[in-house]
């Protein structure tokens, strides 16, 4: 396995800055944000470090140097949007801009995009699921023909009353993702697996990594505390930011040991890449720098020193 970080939480540093960061710290890889450039709506979005509306043979080339010249890897490159917004401009924003990615990721020879499949948070599953399918079967055909494989994170993308109960992601449950792949069977679409979004969801974070192995292309190193007073307080049904918060991994409730013991047993030698979404660490950039030595350190005891990608 490879330990690497998702780039978002270096928002303030080019591409370069990063690349040096990564490697000073010991991180064999980065997940590069490739947002089309423009404000950001929510936290932790809109983070450019590749910038895929405008990539070209001199851009990969200016991308291929700077990783020479530091020592580290891409593990692959994410845009987290909506492609199934009710929002007819957003849907068509988000769609466009995945095949934008997915043909850069070509560019440089990556194998990886991970993404969001979106959700009309206004509508049942039932009622989701023929524009899941009109939207993502050519999407994934399309990333076929570029030989990309696209992995989805299992974030429900519920944060706000706005946002509640469906949420702005149909795939969060292995209930779900069964059905994804039934529908869309290609090998080019798989996950991008975080386990701290089934433990604050009370799910075993665990248990997908045996029944999804040939799925899981990415992983995110995030965890969770769940404050078990206020579920018990609010329950279940409160909107999640209720009753969990995102923590540095180690200091929330996954159980990393089981985690990574599981996961080496299916044959996964992928990236492992740290996502900081933890409040306690967002004061500076140098706070959110010290988040990144400060996970290295803690999944070093799980994922040994590699030679990279």
């Amino acid at each position: 396995m490879q330990l690497g970080f998702v780039s978002a939480i270096l928002s303030d540093l080019s591409f370069d800055e990063i690349c040096g960061f990564g490697a000073a710290e010991g991180y064999d890889c980065i997940e590069v944000m490739c947002w089309p450039p423009g404000k950001a709506e929510r936290r932790y979005a809109g983070v450019t470090h590749i910038d895929a509306t405008s990539f070209d043979d001199r851009s990969a080339d200016g991308v291929r140097s700077a990783l020479e010249r530091h020592g580290i890897a891409i593990s692959g490159l994410g845009y987290y949007p909506n492609p199934l917004s009710p929002d007819p401009d957003e849907a068509r924003v988000a769609q466009r801009h995945i095949r934008a990615v997915v043909r850069t990721a070509q560019t440089l020879g990556l194998s990886t995009v991970n993404t969001f499949v979106g959700r009309d948070w206004t509508r049942s599953l039932e009622e989701n699921w023929p524009r899941f399918l009109e939207v993502w079967r050519p999407l994934i055909a399309f990333a076929e023909d570029h030989g990309v494989r696209v992995g989805i994170e299992n974030c429900p993308m519920i944060f706000t009353r706005d946002e509640w109960p469906g949420g702005k992601n149909l795939a969060c449950s292995p209930a779900i993702w069964r059905r994804m792949y039934e529908d869309i069977p290609s090998p080019s679409f798989g996950l991008n697996y975080d386990p701290s979004h089934p433990t604050w969801m009370q799910m075993d974070p665990i248990a997908p990594l045996q029944d999804f192995r040939e799925r899981i292309f990415h992983v995110h190193a995030k965890d969770v505390r769940v404050d078990r007073r206020s579920l018990d307080d609010v329950g279940i049904l409160a909107y999640p930011l209720k009753f969990h918060t995102p923590k540095l991994p180690g200091l929330g409730d996954v159980d990393w040991g089981r985690f990574f013991s599981v996961l080496t047993s299916t044959g996964y030698d992928g990236p492992v890449c740290v996502e900081v979404e933890d409040r306690a660490y967002e004061g500076s950039l140098e706070a959110r720098k010290l988040s990144l030595r400060q996970s290295a350190r803690f999944l070093r005891q799980f994922i040994p020193e590699s030679a990279g990608l």
